[in-house]
């Protein structure tokens, strides 16, 4: 699979972690979905929390969030039928259940988070279609696919 046109789901803890951090992974891999070389994909539910976590704790940084989002133009994937929620509730805590469920009916080609504690489950690795990595490991990905090209 070539680099390009990676559809890069992108949850809550590794959106936040990459606007707050401009020298960690997570930025790096904002930064290219930014740049247009993958596609950043998220969720309602992502920006919804990610918002909300930014005004109650970050408020100062609520407008240039909005601002960069923008700019980063994400693809916003319809939320997950209940049916897939409910299947995903089986397999992993059910506050992260939408996620995976979306990131499933989106038919992305990675999912990036920092939740290494409910997604890196291997019941959860086993049920993806799709590697579920942090932000580092999404780099090492991607920098082996450009060895490879």
């Amino acid at each position: 699979m070539r680099r390009r046109g990676w559809k890069v789901f992108i949850d809550t803890s590794a959106l936040i972690a990459g606007i707050l951090s401009p020298t960690g992974a997570a930025h790096e891999v904002l930064r290219l979905c930014e740049a247009g070389v993958v596609k950043a994909l998220m969720s309602r539910q992502v920006l919804v929390e990610a918002d909300r976590n930014i005004s109650k704790k970050l408020p100062a940084l609520l407008s240039e969030y909005r601002v960069f989002l923008k700019h980063l133009s994400p693809l916003i994937v319809e939320d997950p039928s209940r049916l897939a929620v409910e299947q995903a509730c089986e397999i992993i805590h059910h506050y992260d259940a939408p996620i995976l469920a979306a990131a499933i009916e989106a038919g992305v080609d990675y999912l990036v988070t920092w939740n290494t504690r409910h997604f890196q489950k291997k019941a959860v690795r086993d049920y993806a279609r799709f590697p579920i990595l942090t932000p580092g490991e999404f780099l090492e990905e991607f920098r082996r696919a450009l060895l490879e090209e």
